[in-house]
């Protein structure tokens, strides 16, 4: 398909009147999904799809549209050629935009992954093996995803990756069950085992009394998937330029330099990392890595190309919303989590996270699946849903007690329209004094 996009640019440049400028962004996925329920696969499907738009710019103006591919280049180019007719008529009843922004500069790239994942059938089979006599239901998504990038200034990048994601529960009975999920690059029948061994401890406890708990402040571990769901709510406008140069940002105080975290936290969006492509959609090569918050004081925004002409920053890169968050481990090891907790709550899982007070960034949701109460480094049974009211400066600032050394892969589980290749490497952490109102 890389040389097909490039067929494919080169006979859409070929036409291009004087002062016309086209960007051409591909996207391709090769996926296998997988369905399960009662630890037996129900639904198998793949898909395979093929996309193009077409950015034409000329003088200060840009208009765009969306095509299917068929991977036949003669249909396609008749096709794009269509579409591009249709946008060379559109762009003289536009305004100019003072914002556009592209790259002008050439910077070439091409970067293939290793496919190093196993056939669906081979991980499936271990892992209903692995959970044989367990109520398992959850997904499998993964194959190859690929992204091209072409201008009529001469540039070209190309991106292709493979990866999977597979997201699964365990239930017992009634409202309780074990949720995890796996993801990554690279398959580890270990790991996997090691997960599936752990659920089945968790579901013993799951049978005991829950403990009803008085509303109050808690000392507690959240796991990588429950910080994760705070950091969710943190990215919704808390690291882009524009909602900091507005006002908008929940990290307010931070910018304002009148807050910060602990000084064992730090935050970068980590691209070489993480599962998207290094370049974006307007052509600029995003750096490696961009240093959000470092020793818990406030480095840096991330600025896409429209608010990087609009207030004069360097493009860093594609969506001002992490894509490839990472905050760093600390010095707590796996293995140590129930004996450092000592007396509290084992937090796994949170959701219906919303801001309560975004200003100061304090968020509100519940707990979910398999949180535990923990008594001198043991836990002993599972509690009822509660409902918390934290700050992220209490919980990554002045409660924080500690970082996991280990992080967890997180990817993304969402595939409306196209798999998403966002995803996230968190520690879990442990945090003193954590308010539940309910």
């Amino acid at each position: 398909m890389e040389q097909y996009f490039r067929e494919l640019s080169s006979t859409l440049f070929t036409g291009l009147a004087a002062g016309e400028i086209l960007l051409l962004n591909y996207q391709g996925e090769d996926s296998d999904f997988v369905r399960l329920n009662h630890n037996r696969i129900r639904q198998v499907g793949h898909v395979r799809q093929q996309s193009l738009q077409l950015d034409l710019i000329h003088r200060n103006r840009e208009t765009s549209a969306t095509l299917q591919l068929s991977g036949r280049l003669d249909e396609d180019s008749a096709q794009a050629q269509h579409a591009l007719g249709r946008l060379r008529e559109q762009l003289p009843l536009l305004p100019e935009d003072p914002h556009l922004n592209y790259a002008a500069e050439v910077h070439n790239s091409i970067y293939h992954g290793e496919d190093q994942l196993p056939a669906p059938e081979q991980a499936l089979e271990q892992l209903m093996t692995a959970a044989q006599g367990l109520d398992l239901v959850g997904s499998w998504a993964g194959g190859e995803m690929s992204r091209g990038f072409a201008n009529s200034l001469g540039q070209f990048n190309w991106h292709r990756g493979h990866n999977f994601n597979l997201d699964w529960s365990i239930y017992r009975e009634g409202d309780q069950a074990v949720k995890q999920n796996y993801a990554g690059f690279e398959w580890n029948d270990e790991f996997l085992a090691q997960k599936i061994a752990c659920a089945r401890e968790t579901l013993a406890l799951l049978g005991e009394k829950p403990r009803q708990l008085k509303p109050g402040k808690y000392r507690v571990f959240l796991t990588p998937s429950a910080l994760n769901e705070l950091m969710d709510m943190v990215s919704w406008g808390g690291f882009g330029l524009k909602s900091h140069r507005t006002a908008q940002t929940p990290l307010l105080k931070m910018v304002r330099e009148e807050g910060r975290l602990h000084d064992t936290v730090t935050i970068s969006e980590n691209h070489a990392d993480g599962f998207t492509p290094r370049f974006t959609r307007a052509g600029f090569i995003k750096p490696d890595q961009v240093e959000l918050i470092t020793a818990g004081q406030y480095r840096g925004c991330l600025a896409n190309a429209r608010s990087a002409r609009e207030y004069g920053a360097e493009v860093n890169c594609a969506s001002e919303s992490p894509q490839s968050l990472e905050i760093n481990g600390g010095q707590l090891h796996q293995n140590d989590i129930f004996s450092a907790l000592d007396t509290g709550l084992y937090i796994s899982n949170l959701w219906y996270c919303n801001f309560s007070d975004r200003n100061h960034c304090r968020i509100t949701g519940m707990t979910r699946f398999a949180c535990l109460w923990v008594e001198q480094g043991r836990p002993v049974a599972p509690i009822d849903v509660m409902r918390f009211d934290e700050s992220i400066y209490r919980i990554l600032g002045d409660c924080l007690e500690g970082l996991t050394h280990e992080q967890e892969q997180i990817l993304d589980s969402s595939s409306y329209e196209w798999r998403s290749n966002a995803s996230a490497r968190l520690p879990g952490a442990l945090v003193k004094e954590f308010t539940f109102t309910l």
